[in-house]
């Protein structure tokens, strides 16, 4: 039985009971329970109430190719070879690697559920089943990977005009690649680089945003989050929501291979999550403190420090603030 099929019956938020769902699956009520246990497992509540059945009280707001397909624009549609939905995946990130690998050039690869998920430094990224937006871009450049410098604050530049068209502003940029809102993460950026020094590159760009964080999964964040449902009182749901961030995207990729980063570095600067503020800097076992200065037109830290600005770029470098 499909466990997509069987959260797409119940994403009304109605009661099914067990029989109705077997008969609409062709399966027996027990196997109804057992698939019932499995969507509990990922993170969604289940209300189970004998002689009405099953209900999942909130709904489910599913990704949906068709609607998806409806509010993205024609030249963003356009631009993409492959836009894929899935129900549970290890990693969107992994398709669009796969996708690219085949000879796709550009490519577009959503899942419900990452059973691995990462952000950066091998982190986990929770999200529950349908509550977020967990997306991966497939991409080339042929401009090579030393022309690439900056991207991921790029990106980050592209998800926040997106998030203000659907009414959440005032997001704030954390070098290199999360998104803030008054100090509380909203979105995260993994990118993956593979391909020549100067020739075409292989680009897959994951992003994680926050989008309606169920209230029982939150003690499994280890840091301060917020969502977008929280945010705006009346958010698109999460198609609107992922048409509007790919077509940002779409266009700010363009610019980003024409002008690179430098065009968009004093919008970067503007949205700074620790402009002029004390920060800390790890690298390994090394620590830095000082005094952020905001990008250079490559995209690296300049971080002030014994009277000294100096350059840092991204990689295995965490940035903290500081009291």
């Amino acid at each position: 039985m499909s466990l997509t099929k069987l959260l797409n019956l119940m994403a009304d938020g109605a009661f099914h009971s067990g029989r109705e769902l077997g008969e609409a699956l062709g399966v027996s009520r027990s196997a109804v329970w057992k698939q019932i246990q499995r969507i509990e497992m990922l993170g969604i509540e289940v209300y189970s109430v004998k002689g009405r059945g099953y209900r999942i009280p909130a709904g489910l707001d599913l990704l949906d190719l068709e609607r998806f397909s409806d509010q993205l624009s024609s030249p963003a549609s356009d631009r993409l070879e492959e836009v894929v939905f899935e129900g549970e995946v290890a990693s969107t990130n992994v398709l669009a690697l796969q996708a690219l690998n085949r000879g796709c050039r550009s490519g577009l690869f959503a899942a419900e559920y990452q059973a691995k998920g990462r952000g950066r430094r091998g982190r986990d990224w929770v999200s529950p089943y349908a509550a977020n937006l967990c997306f991966s871009l497939a991409w080339r450049f042929s401009a090579g990977v030393a022309a690439l410098e900056g991207l991921s604050l790029a990106v980050g530049v592209a998800l926040r005009r997106g998030l203000a068209r659907v009414g959440v502003n005032g997001v704030q940029l954390k070098w290199p690649n999360d998104l803030l809102s008054d100090g509380r993460k909203l979105a995260g950026i993994l990118i993956e680089i593979s391909g020549d020094a100067a020739g075409e590159c292989q680009v897959v760009i994951g992003v994680g945003v926050n989008v309606s964080m169920p209230a029982a999964q939150a003690d499994k964040v280890t840091q301060p989050f917020v969502d977008v449902a929280s945010l705006t009182d009346n958010h698109p749901g999460r198609n609107a929501l992922l048409a509007v961030l790919v077509e940002e995207l779409l266009e700010t990729l363009d610019s980003f291979e024409r002008d690179g980063f430098g065009a968009l570095r004093e919008e970067w600067q503007e949205a700074n999550a620790h402009r002029d503020s004390r920060i800390r800097l790890i690298s390994g076992q090394d620590e830095v403190d000082g005094i952020c200065r905001g990008v250079d037109e490559s995209g690296a830290l300049l971080l002030e420090s014994g009277g000294q600005i100096r350059s840092y770029y991204g990689g295995e470098v965490s940035l903290r603030a500081m009291e």
